[in-house]
């Protein structure tokens, strides 16, 4: 069962979090024109050296600063988090985002990639089928990852996600449902994300049956209004989240003896 863990930014907090038994560190690039963040490649460099993998987010479309980041920071795995549907529900074209992972695979074969699939928050009706687009991406991306759409609230036309065209880092949990249904459907490894904490990990895992699953804000330090803060992680936090997907683990492995 895959522990990732998001947003890793130097190789200090790559260390801690390692050695607590995650098997995936996350980082994000924010910017196409300051991409070269030396803390971020220690990180990725110091997951390699103690044999967990590196997985590394541009937060922007640009394929050719994108092949230019590859060639820098050498990750394990490349992932896509884009909202596939606009803020209003409505389906955007994916051939550009299909076309870069084509090149990708083509140039750079030994790099794995990650594509996150929208899924909106329980009792809200998806816009755009998640399940279709995880079937358009399934032949070129290594592993999917769900997470958490944001409904538009009723006094407005946007869904104002916390990182305009992104998916992610919302603390509210996908809908399982629909988030079991393509671990079914799908022949390639899914990650269970959006707001995955120790707290609701066991039963993501027990519902969903994921490949492994993926925290963010769910394991994040804590500010004094109890507001998570960005790119700072809550050590203890991790070490609950790591004993509760241990258990789940476990659990199935018993339930699958039984059966």
């Amino acid at each position: 069962m895959i522990v990732q863990i998001y947003e890793i930014q130097t190789p200090e907090e790559a260390i801690q979090v390692i050695a607590e038994g995650v098997h995936h560190i996350g980082s994000v690039i924010l910017d196409s024109t300051r991409w070269q963040q030396t803390p971020i490649r220690d990180a990725i460099q110091t997951a390699h050296r103690l044999q967990a993998r590196s997985s590394l987010i541009p937060l922007f479309f640009d394929p050719q600063v994108i092949f230019q980041l590859m060639e820098w920071y050498q990750p394990d795995i490349l992932h896509f988090c884009d909202a596939l549907w606009d803020d209003t529900g409505q389906s955007v074209d994916i051939s550009p985002f299909l076309g870069l992972q084509k090149d990708i695979r083509k140039a750079r074969p030994a790099i794995k990639i990650m594509r996150t699939i929208p899924i909106p928050e329980p009792g809200v009706v998806s816009p755009v089928d998640p399940l279709s687009l995880a079937k358009a991406f399934e032949a070129h991306s290594d592993w999917l990852l769900t997470d958490t759409w944001k409904q538009p609230p009723a006094d407005s036309i946007s869904a104002d996600q916390p990182v305009t065209g992104f998916v992610g880092i919302t603390g509210k949990p996908c809908d399982w449902d629909i988030a079991a249904n393509m671990v079914r459907s799908v022949k390639i490894p899914v990650i269970l994300a959006g707001g995955i904490t120790p707290d609701n990990a066991y039963a993501g895992i027990m519902q969903v049956r994921p490949a492994g699953i993926d925290s963010c804000t769910g394991t994040n330090a804590l500010d004094s209004a109890g507001n998570p803060i960005r790119f700072k992680k809550d050590i203890n936090q991790i070490k609950k989240l790591i004993s509760a997907v241990n258990q789940a683990e476990s659990d199935l492995k018993t339930n699958h003896i039984k059966q």
